[in-house]
């Protein structure tokens, strides 16, 4: 094959991807109204279960509680983000919630709910020390979005050894 046809190739491929992940993202958007659409849930429900191992509570409808809380303050966070930071927010859960955008930013072939927190760990660990910025910036969202949703709640200060904020 010629250079140059593979050039063509490789555009119009380049295209048709871009294309079609616009049109998957306007089918399934990450937030609907400003709130996490279920998968959006899920994405972080997941993620807050990779992320948070070990600070968790270790019953398992505690830890069910806990993320539930940490994706409703994620919600909250969503809700009261400039629109044009909603708008990339959605984006970028509606990529990561579509079988393509999950299986290419984060390289995870299990939905996100179906995968064990082992293969969602390793996953975001693969998009941290990625050569590509677009995953690195993508897992930096999720941690840093996960972290300060979950670290919000009064609840899990002990963990981290926080007695709170100092009364002066």
């Amino acid at each position: 094959m010629q250079r140059r046809t593979l050039l063509k190739l490789g555009l119009v491929s380049g295209a048709v991807l871009a294309l079609a992940g616009g049109a998957a993202m306007l089918l399934q958007p990450g937030l609907v109204q400003g709130r996490l659409s279920d998968a959006g849930r899920g994405l972080f429900i997941s993620a807050g279960r990779a992320i948070l191992q070990g600070t968790l509570p270790q019953d398992a409808g505690a830890q069910q509680q806990a993320l539930q809380g940490m994706a409703d303050r994620v919600d909250a966070l969503a809700q009261n983000l400039p629109p044009h930071v909603q708008a990339e927010l959605s984006q970028l859960v509606g990529l990561l919630c579509t079988s393509a955008g999950r299986r290419g930013l984060a390289g995870l072939s299990s939905d996100w709910l179906d995968a064990d927190p082992a293969q969602v760990l390793a996953a975001l660990e693969d998009m941290r020390f990625s050569r590509l910025a677009v995953r690195q910036q993508a897992y930096q969202a999720l941690h840093e979005i996960v972290g300060g949703a979950y670290f919000s709640d009064e609840a899990t200060w002990s963990t981290l050894g926080y007695p709170g904020p100092v009364d002066i």
